[in-house]
């Protein structure tokens, strides 16, 4: 985690540009997530984004629900001060933590969790099945947990179908020299993504209700579900 600690550190102020330019079609996927979101918009509602980065997401979410109440946490102090000037406009209703979510202390719980291109860099599967565990038991009755991510395929020839589209998305701004000596190598080098289904599989073991899959294209995708209002 050092390692990719770095990596945001350093790539902060242009972190927008290269997510637009690498992530295929990035707007409809945050919008996707915060229109999942199943609370009445002026309701004053408690979120953590895991993983905020620059507060892309945040952002959508404050635009959308203008009394929600967030806590924005990154590994990263850069990004942290980049969400801050993001959100400068809520300052009052933003709460800002600069930490690894990795082994994250809840000390409140939230009627909502978000993360969007984070919790990828979990090491293995059992770790972020175990974080999905300790989302659920820090949501309030009724609450929400939604992710957006990169994601496996769940055959060979789905993953290899599913690089060859992201590369031809990447292509449309990087070169395909770009692509294969810094993306392709930095995704193989820090990413640890799971497949969807599994995903799926553990949300609702874990008790998550209401699972789905609210956006998809190809390799990236929103996904999650609700904890029970009752029982």
């Amino acid at each position: 985690m050092e390692k990719i600690k770095q990596h945001f550190e350093a790539e902060a102020r242009e972190f927008d540009q290269i997510v637009q330019k690498l992530i295929p079609y990035y707007f409809q996927m945050v919008e996707s997530l915060v229109a999942a979101i199943p609370f009445a918009r002026l309701e004053p509602i408690d979120v953590i984004d895991l993983g905020c980065g620059t507060a892309t997401v945040g952002k959508a979410i404050k635009d959308a629900h203008p009394c929600a109440r967030i806590t924005c946490i990154d590994l990263a102090h850069n990004m942290i001060e980049m969400a801050r000037m993001k959100l400068a406009d809520y300052a009052d209703d933003i709460c800002f933590q600069v930490g690894n979510f990795c082994d994250y202390e809840f000390d409140r719980t939230y009627d909502v969790a978000v993360s969007s291109l984070a919790l990828h860099h979990l090491e293995t599967n059992e770790d972020k099945k175990a974080f999905y565990g300790n989302i659920y038991e820090n949501l309030r009755p009724g609450g929400v947990f939604y992710n957006a991510d990169i994601v496996l395929g769940s055959s060979d020839y789905l993953q290899d179908m599913y690089l060859r589209k992201w590369k031809a998305f990447m292509n449309r701004e990087a070169s395909e020299e770009e692509i294969e000596k810094k993306w392709i190598p930095k995704y193989y080098e820090e990413d640890r993504p799971a497949t969807l289904i599994e995903q799926i599989a553990w949300l609702r073991e874990i008790g998550f209700s209401s699972v789905d899959v609210v956006w998809k294209y190809f390799n990236f995708a929103v996904y999650g579900g609700q904890k029970p209002k009752s029982g």
